[in-house]
């Protein structure tokens, strides 16, 4: 029998480059995040193994073991990175109201996402281990972190107006993500929309002599 002929016009198979550790990583923390805000801290590495594409026992090669993959997706859930660009990308030339409500959607989004996280893991009894440990300040380092990137992103959204605000643009990037924070809190029976949070913040509670409610 003579040996079958491979077609010249299909090129030779490759494989995909292998990962580093910390790519491994990060693939695998990006496939657990959504089941851990669906499943919990009850979701199997199995599970995550699955919506990966590994095997279970690559999750062990580079965590030591679930409560550390359950950690780093905390973590993440903090890290202010996706945050910070989309801040960034926010087009200076719309009017200051504008530029808040957009930076207002994106800065409460990542809130939901670490609220999301926190809430699963603490549903199961989970988060006290997985938080991160205050240091001798009492301050909590990673959500300390999370806060100053996004903050420094605010401040450059009102820095075009510097000339007609009342604060320096630091202050108010700090007040407004304040505000953001607590209009945002879990269990609220009726958060306030995007745009009544921009509106309450530039112009405040009272209704200006003549102006309809």
């Amino acid at each position: 029998m003579t040996a079958k002929a491979e077609n010249p016009a299909t090129p030779p198979r490759r494989r995909a480059p292998a990962m580093d550790p910390d790519q491994r990583r990060a693939m695998i923390v990006a496939a657990a995040l959504p089941l851990v805000v669906e499943y919990g801290a009850t979701v199997t590495t199995a599970k995550i193994a699955r919506a990966a594409g590994i095997g279970e026992g690559t999750i062990f090669r580079v965590f030591e073991d679930k409560d550390a993959l359950l950690a780093a997706c905390m973590a993440e859930a903090l890290r202010p990175d996706d945050t910070v660009a989309h801040l960034e990308s926010i087009d200076l030339d719309q009017p200051l109201a504008d530029r808040l409500a957009e930076a207002a959607d994106v800065v409460r989004g990542h809130m939901a996402r670490i609220g999301a996280v926190a809430g699963a893991l603490a549903a199961a009894g989970r988060l006290e281990r997985m938080a991160p440990k205050p240091g001798k300040d009492g301050r909590l380092p990673d959500r300390e972190a999370s806060l100053v990137r996004p903050r420094a992103a605010l401040a450059a959204l009102f820095e075009p107006d510097r000339d007609r605000l009342r604060l320096a643009p630091e202050r108010l990037a700090d007040a407004f993500q304040l505000t953001l924070m607590s209009a945002g809190r879990l269990g609220a029976p009726d958060p306030l929309t995007t745009e009544e949070v921009v509106d309450l913040f530039l112009h405040g509670a009272l209704v200006a002599p003549g102006e309809a409610r």
